[in-house]
């Protein structure tokens, strides 16, 4: 695992964590104390590959990647992104699958409130119904939608989580 770490505009892509404290100790404006060890080599050891900020002072932070790049211009030109331990969202709504989904839909309603202005109201929608894919199920729940509320009403993407839908099981 390598590490980029970055500070305004001072950068580096080490291979160690004694190899980023070694950098962040050559920041003036940084002081490497005992927690700030103790906690960045708890993120190394942890399973965590989000970016980590690390406070410097009030509103000042450097942050920290983990990577799987050997240089700064493989992370730069992203070529050495982790590979994602689930398939993505529009891969799981496109599997073909016919039957029956239970599909659950929350979005952003136009409704006239009793001053007679228009206003957004969170809707949530259920249904059950017969389809080819998740995918296929969501358009076409939008689609009715579409045609009984405001035009003005958002609908969420369906890779996002204010989409959900169950396969029930194969239509007899």
């Amino acid at each position: 695992m390598n590490y980029y770490v970055r500070y305004f505009d001072d950068e580096t892509l080490v291979h160690t964590m004694d190899e980023v404290l070694a950098f962040l100790s050559e920041i003036d404006e940084i002081e490497v104390t005992p927690a700030m060890e103790r906690e960045l080599y708890e993120y190394a050891d942890s399973d965590v590959f989000f970016p980590k900020r690390y406070k410097v002072r009030s509103r000042v932070y450097f942050i920290i990647i983990k990577t799987e790049a050997h240089t700064m211009q493989d992370f730069k030109d992203k070529k050495a992104l982790r590979p994602a331990s689930h398939k993505p969202a529009e891969d799981l709504l496109n599997v073909e699958r016919e039957g029956w989904y239970e599909c659950t839909v929350f979005f952003k309603r136009v409704v006239t409130n009793h001053n007679g202005k228009c206003e957004y109201r969170d809707t949530e929608f259920s249904v059950r119904l017969k389809g080819k894919s998740p995918m296929r199920c969501y358009e076409r729940i939008v689609e009715h939608l579409r045609t009984r509320v405001d035009s003005r009403s958002q609908f969420p993407s369906p890779k996002g989580k204010n989409f959900q839908c169950k396969f029930l099981g194969k239509a007899k």
